[in-house]
């Protein structure tokens, strides 16, 4: 049983797609089960990348992450076993695609996740939470439950393009819901130390967010592009691969803070 004082949860956000928040989600949450730490993965995008990531079909489940935002179903009642120690999933079904519009008229539509997982205090040591690609009411809802969020960042051309949009949605739940909320962690993906972009993009990166960038930087991989299709993280998929050996590291790194 983990202690609800020091539970931390972490909402994966960037609204730019493709720039490694699921693999992030689901590898950091794997690294972290390895190290005996409870897990929970909740998933928020309506694409279900993160449940199908951990080998759970959503389809087969009669309630969802959908149930919990529209219907105040407790977290706890949508929680599955990954097949993985430690490692758990709350999961995601096409449904989710039309909540947003399905909670405008809800009051408190803001707060319905944070509600939720009050269901499920004490019971993990790290929640993380696979944002959707998008800064609407799904993603809002993450980072009101949230006490940290965690930015993966593509070492691509316009990888900044959208950040200031992204803090500015922080400040604003910040000042309006979450007090203490806060972007604690800038991550690195893709990383190609062969390309002069990558290293420019690093440099960027950190003269913005110097305290929060990583030191571990997760490397562009073919293992870890193929990981999610076989619905294994990269730590079981491949566990001696340069992706898992990444995702630990930055697994210690949150841990040590």
């Amino acid at each position: 049983m983990a202690d609800a004082t020091t539970m931390r949860i972490y909402a994966v956000a960037n609204q730019k797609g493709g720039v490694g928040k699921t693999t992030t989600t689901i590898s950091l949450g794997a690294a972290l089960a390895e190290k005996g730490k409870r897990v929970l993965v909740v998933d928020l995008d309506p694409q279900g990348n993160a449940t199908t990531g951990l080998g759970v079909d959503g389809r087969r489940f009669e309630r969802s992450v959908y149930d919990v935002l529209l219907n105040d179903v407790p977290m706890v009642d949508i929680v599955e076993p990954t097949g993985y120690n430690n490692l758990f999933v709350a999961p995601a079904t096409l449904d989710l695609a039309g909540v947003e519009q399905e909670l405008s008229s809800i009051i408190s539509r803001e707060m319905r996740l944070k509600r939720a997982l009050g269901s499920v205090e004490g019971d993990f040591d790290f929640i993380f939470i696979d944002c959707p690609p998008s800064l609407g009411l799904i993603t809002i809802n993450a980072f009101a439950a949230a006490t940290d969020i965690i930015v993966p960042v593509q070492t691509e051309f316009y990888a900044l393009e959208g950040l200031t949009q992204l803090q500015r949605i922080v400040n604003l739940v910040r000042d309006n819901l979450n007090p203490t909320l806060r972007i604690s962690k800038v991550v690195l993906t893709m990383y190609d130390s062969r390309n002069t972009l990558s290293g420019d993009v690093a440099r960027e990166v950190r003269r913005y967010f110097e305290e929060e960038l990583c030191h571990t930087v997760i490397p562009r991989t073919v293992r870890l592009a193929e990981a999610p299709s076989f619905g294994q993280p990269i730590t079981v998929f491949d566990p001696s691969s340069k992706g898992a050996k990444a995702y630990r590291l930055l697994a210690e790194e949150i841990l040590n803070g």
